[in-house]
């Protein structure tokens, strides 16, 4: 009897200590999320940073004009940009399928492979490569990378986009932890579908916003979250997947994109 109260006192204590855990990790949770979607911080994106940055601000604009499935052009971007002061640099240049399509029957598989890798991952590369030094020198400066939500999770028939979008995440992930000491932000934007050509969707909805919408929900979150949805319906879709069993969450990305395939072909088909 008396060894059964110890171990009665030990099992409560790991039980308030677990509901004590638990209850504080909730709490934190909600906190940040009234921060970040209620609150936000756009202090973070301003004139201070630099005088070349967002139209918003009324500042100077200058346009490059490249073509990015080339990996050529790296020099020319360097010397339109030589003398400028940045603050922010958003790297948003990207590329998908035509339609999802298993990997070795995506039409001009060779092309599409480098034209997709030279989008999606070099160009944000190099163009960190460029204006990067500058902000160091400086000891301030946001860098905004798109990913996507397939780059969250892989999706299969769409292999080589969601893999190049994974490049992009882990690639700013590791940035803003080398460069997050010397004053400069790297942030992680990985949205579900927006509202664009890009997407194929003409009309917004409560899941699918506006660009509009979604920049001035995502601008909120710099400064505060590295890693970011950017808008909080996306931000919940997220959390249900990363929950979900994974054999449940590959079967229903398989159907809808394989139904996205079969309805693309067969439109085509017709035509």
């Amino acid at each position: 009897m008396e060894s059964a109260l110890p171990a009665a006192g030990f099992l409560y204590w790991v039980g308030a200590s677990t509901v004590a855990y638990l209850t504080l990790r909730v709490s934190y949770s909600l906190f940040r999320a009234f921060q970040v979607w209620c609150l936000g911080n756009e202090s973070w994106v301003g004139p201070l940073l630099g005088e070349w940055a967002e139209e918003k601000f009324k500042v100077e604009t200058r346009t490059i004009a490249v073509d990015f499935t080339l990996d050529d052009i790296y020099d020319k971007i360097k010397t339109g940009l030589a003398g400028l002061e940045i603050g922010v640099l958003v790297n948003n240049v990207g590329m998908s399928y035509e339609y999802p399509e298993y990997f070795l029957e995506v039409p001009d598989l060779d092309n599409t492979i480098k034209k997709l890798i030279n989008i999606n991952v070099l160009s944000v590369c190099k163009v960190t490569r460029l204006v990067l030094p500058g902000m160091v020198e400086r000891s301030k400066g946001v860098i905004v990378n798109i990913s996507s939500a397939t780059g969250m999770l892989p999706i299969p028939l769409l292999t080589i986009y969601s893999a190049t979008k994974a490049f992009v995440d882990f690639f700013s992930q590791c940035l803003h932890e080398e460069y997050k000491s010397k004053g400069i932000f790297v942030q992680s934007v990985l949205p579900y579908f927006v509202a664009t050509k890009l997407a194929k969707i003409r009309k917004p909805t409560l899941d699918k916003p506006s660009p509009e919408t979604f920049v001035k929900s995502a601008i909120k979150t710099v400064g505060l979250q590295s890693r970011t949805t950017g808008y909080v319906i996306h931000a919940l879709m997220g959390s249900i997947n990363s929950i979900l069993p994974r054999w449940i969450y590959f079967k229903i990305t398989m159907g809808f994109n394989k139904s996205l395939r079969n309805h693309y072909l067969k439109k085509n088909k017709k035509n």
